[in-house]
């Protein structure tokens, strides 16, 4: 039996539905962003500009295993520079403040690491 070159049409364009895959956990994620609370999406807000400061091609953000050190010293300048514009909006401790704001920095720089330049997750 001699097979043609011809691909079914469900075949020949598969990737649309991987690009759909890709839009879903997008919108999900940033509707989970959304329901931050108020005072953590406000450092979130800082945490992503800060980020976007040191984001460049071959920045310690972008390294296989990120150096721990450099990101706790990011972590310090970050809850700095929350201490000074929030003086007296700062609720919690600061061990507590700066593990919640360690947490969103991970979580900022996995974001980074995982989209393009279009803004597209890649997982």
């Amino acid at each position: 039996m001699k097979q043609s070159g011809i691909l079914p049409f469900y075949m020949a364009y598969p990737l649309p539905l991987y690009y759909q895959q890709e839009d879903s956990v997008t919108r999900d994620l940033e509707y989970l962003q959304q329901m931050y609370p108020s005072q953590a999406k406000k450092y979130q807000k800082m945490i992503a500009e800060t980020l976007d400061h040191i984001d460049y091609e071959g920045s310690m953000i972008y390294d296989e295993y990120p150096d721990k050190w450099q990101i706790y010293r990011l972590t310090q300048m970050i809850v700095e520079k929350i201490k000074k514009s929030d003086e007296e909006n700062t609720d919690m401790d600061e061990d507590r403040l700066t593990e919640f704001i360690q947490v969103l920095l991970f979580y900022e720089i996995y974001r980074k690491r995982h989209t393009n330049r279009n803004g597209i997750l890649k997982f």
